[in-house]
Parts: C-alpha cells; structure tokens; sequence
C-alpha cells in the first residue's frame, strides 16, 4: 500500500450496529456528556464512562457507513478512582437523558466540564487557557437544585422523564437534581391525563405552582424571584414559563461575575443584549446612575412586559423589543436582511433608532447557538471599551471568541460554573476588551 492511501475498512468492523457489544478504552470528554473511544478504526461516543477506564460499550445508534456510532457503556472492566454508584436510580444506560455525570464525583464533574470549555476554546478559536469551574452556591453536593422542571407525561397521564435521544417516556418515583419544593408539589404522583407535559416551578419567593404545557409564557402565572447578589439586591417578577436560571444561585453568582469584570462606571451607556427580564439591566442601572444610560434588547414581549415593570423605577432604562440581529439591521447569519422569497438583492435594514451610536460596555448573554458572526460585527462596531460574554454552550463561546478575536478584541478573563451540577451544561462568563492580553 503506498504511503496516503487510506486503510481498507474490515467489513466485519464496519458492521457495528445497534446492540453489539465491545470493550473499548474510554478517552477524553467531549462535549455532550460522553467520552470519545474507538475500535478498530471506528469513532464511538461513549456515555456513563470516564476517561481513562475500559468498559464494555453497547451501540446504541449508528451503523455501517456512519462516520461514528453512539453507545452506552453498559460494565465497567477497569474502573476509574473518580467513579461512585449513582445516587439515582434513573441515572444509567437506557434509562433518564437528563444527567450525564451521575457516575463521577463531583469535584471530578468539574474538571472534566473545564477540560471541555478549555477543548473547544483551543479547537475554534485557537486559544490556550486554563479553565477552573467554580461551584454556585444552593445545591445538596450536585443534587436539589432545579428549581425549574418540565417532566413529560406518558399515556397513562403520569409525570416522568423522557430517555436519553428519545421520546420515550420514563416514569420516576423522584428527580434528585429538582428541588425538594419542586417534588414536594406531588407533580410525580399525579394524574395528568390529557397533557403532554406539567412544569413545576419553585421560586425563590412564595410558593410552587404547576403549569400544564403547552400554556404560553403570557398564559402563565407570574412567579417572583430573588436576587440577592452584592452588586443587584431586588426582587424581579418573571413568567412561569418565561426565561429564569434553574439554579437557585445562578443568577446572582452570574449578575457579580459580570459587574466585576466589566467594572461599569457612573455615567457610562451599557448595551445589555437577549435582555429578559432586566437582571443585568438592573444591576448596571445600579452602576451607572441616573447620569447613565442602559439599552436593552429581548425579542419577547412577555419578558419585555415584565422588564418595564420591573424597571419602572429606572427611567435611564430603555427597552427595545426586538431581535438582537434585527435591532442591528443584520441577519443572525451576517446576510443582509430581507424577505426569504424575494431572490433580488433586499435593501440592508437599518439599525432600530433607540440603538445608541456608541456603548461603553456590552452584555452579551445569548441563547445556547450563540450571538454569531453578524452580532459580534455589529457589537464591535459600537467600540465597547469591555464586553461581558454569557455563554451556555463553550462551542458557541469559542466561536464567537474566534470573532471578537478577528475583530481586535482579547479574551481577557474567563470564569466558569457549575450551575448545572450532575449535567454536561457549564455556564461561564467571559470578559473582552481591546487589545487585552
């Protein structure tokens, strides 16, 4: 065989199909919740293994011709130190999707999650940092923290959760990663024929209620949570159904993060994009002062009902109902904006007019697909002195880290948490600024 030339596949490998067994290496994270193994050439996507130990896998999808396959590691040969007996029931192959790392020891959880964020930031943006995942204050080592539950329910009207990339529904006795007021509604014991879904919300003020889905955001009852950080202490009316963290200590370990790597100053114009219901909002208004101002930008009107209320005692507050691409007269895609049927060239949209010609500082806290190429053109066009990236997704954060990067701003610092202990999910904020090391 002259050098290049790819290796014959073995028909017998290539094979593999749902079901089939083999015994694998378990190697490193990747992001989603598994570990990355291979056989005989083939690329498995592993979950409920650690790196470093060799299990047993069963395939669970994919098959001959696939680039990769996905399977559960269903015995464990040669265990890893960092692994303990799932404090869950539902927690294992086959069974509940929701929690990937049940099997790990918490402190291990974190740095597996580090070595992910610290993955896809040396992979899409080519930057080498280390990562450190910081513990949010309010959960039970890992458990009791969801304080938001949505549990499908199956033909027999009762609650449960569905298995891991499918649609099946299993029925559970408790979900340890919820909150003790979340289980204590009875939500699991009920009977909720005729749904398809019931989420259960336990705010940080007042009691739980149940909302049967497909209720919208505006149908929803109003819940009031607090925040009780020391750069926001406040209480903020939200929907039920609307946009909250699910940790009880998420958004005011995120609301400091930010304040103190932005350092907003009195008199200063702050940008705060995907805005919800005000948080950021309230605590810069707090910052900057009455010789300030702060615009922000959330696409639904529910949540923008709420901020207006919300921030009715800030009048240097101003909200722009909107999508953030569409507010900057950009398509997400960084395309012109215009019709999908008309084929011509459209005339560009113009930027809203309550857009400020310049800002100060920028919150940045996009959805989990992140702010995209368009955005960060439009943010940077603004000449923020510092901007505060919230990032749900280090893919999206690497990505957009790689733009702002191109546009002459640095990742200065980078804070990681584990506001989803149990989960794959790591929330971090990260701070640009021009020219920062």
């Amino acid at each position: 065989m002259s050098e290049g030339t790819p290796p014959v596949p073995d028909p017998a490998v290539d094979a593999l199909g749902v079901g089939d067994e083999v015994e694998v290496d378990a190697g490193p994270i990747a992001h989603g919740g598994f570990v990355v193994a291979r056989h005989e050439g083939r690329v498995l996507f592993v979950r409920h293994a650690i790196p470093g130990e060799r299990v047993r896998a069963r395939v669970t999808e994919g098959g001959a011709g696939d680039r990769f396959l996905r399977a559960d590691a269903v015995a464990v040969l040669d265990a890893s130190p960092e692994r303990v007996e799932p404090p869950c029931p539902y927690a294992g192959p086959g069974l509940c999707g929701g929690c990937d790392f049940q099997h790990v020891r918490v402190p291990e959880q974190r740095r597996l999650k580090a070595a992910v964020v610290q993955e896809q930031l040396r992979r899409l943006a080519g930057l080498d940092r280390e990562v450190t995942v910081e513990p949010v204050p309010g959960d039970e080592d890992g458990l009791r923290w969801r304080t938001r539950t949505e549990f499908a329910v199956d033909a027999s009207g009762r609650a449960g959760m569905r298995r891991h990339r499918s649609h099946d529904i299993l029925p559970v006795d408790d979900c340890l990663i919820a909150s003790e007021h979340v289980i204590g509604t009875g939500v699991l014991q009920g009977d909720w024929s005729g749904e398809k879904a019931v989420d259960v919300v336990a705010p940080s003020v007042g009691s739980p209620v149940v909302v049967r889905v497909p209720s919208g955001a505006d149908a929803a009852p109003v819940v009031t949570e607090r925040v009780a950080a020391r750069a926001l202490s406040r209480d903020v009316d939200v929907s039920a159904r609307g946009f909250w963290q699910v940790h009880p200590g998420a958004a005011a370990t995120f609301v400091d993060a930010v304040l103190d790597g932005l350092q907003p100053r009195a008199g200063e114009r702050c940008l705060d994009l995907y805005a919800g219901v005000g948080v950021f909002a309230s605590a810069l208004a707090l910052a900057v002062g009455e010789g300030g101002q702060v615009v922000a930008v959330e696409s639904d009107p529910v949540a923008v009902a709420q901020a207006r209320l919300n921030l009715g005692s800030t009048p240097w507050v101003h909200y722009v109902q909107g999508r953030v691409d569409h507010v900057f007269g950009v398509e997400s895609t960084g395309r012109v904006a215009g019709p999908r049927r008309d084929r011509r060239r459209a005339a560009p949209r113009r930027p809203h007019s309550d857009l400020p010609p310049s800002a100060d500082v920028v919150v940045l806290d996009p959805p989990r697909t992140g702010a995209g190429k368009a955005v960060v053109d439009a943010v940077v066009a603004l000449r923020p002195r510092a901007l505060a990236y919230v990032a749900c997704d280090p893919a999206a954060l690497a990505r957009d880290t790689a733009y702002l990067m191109g546009r002459g701003y640095a990742l200065g610092s980078l804070r990681a948490f584990d506001a989803f202990p149990m989960t794959h999910h790591v929330e971090c904020v990260a701070i640009f600024e021009p020219g920062s090391p």
